[in-house]
């Protein structure tokens, strides 16, 4: 799953959300990855609250930065970051 996600991430990037999107389903199965590791050998105690509460803090803040950048530039393409 984590090297799928990857994969469509590096491919296909042309709107910042789909962009986001993928990233979010990267860093989920990277999460399933350390529970399922972490669970093995016994070490979860709070890991789970720390890395959801973590992601939800980024989550926010990438959704933030997508408002910002549609309604200064009018919409989510990655060609509209040019440099003039």
């Amino acid at each position: 799953m984590f090297f799928s996600g990857l994969i469509s991430f590096c491919l296909k990037r042309k709107h910042l959300l789909l962009m986001l999107l993928r990233l979010e389903f990267v860093i989920l199965s990277l999460f399933s990855f350390l529970i399922y590791f972490l669970l093995f050998y016994g070490l979860e105690c709070y890991f789970r609250i720390i890395f959801v509460s973590l992601r939800v803090g980024e989550g926010a803040l990438g959704l933030a930065i997508l408002v910002l950048i549609v309604r200064t530039h009018g919409r989510d393409q990655v060609g509209v970051f040019r440099i003039l």
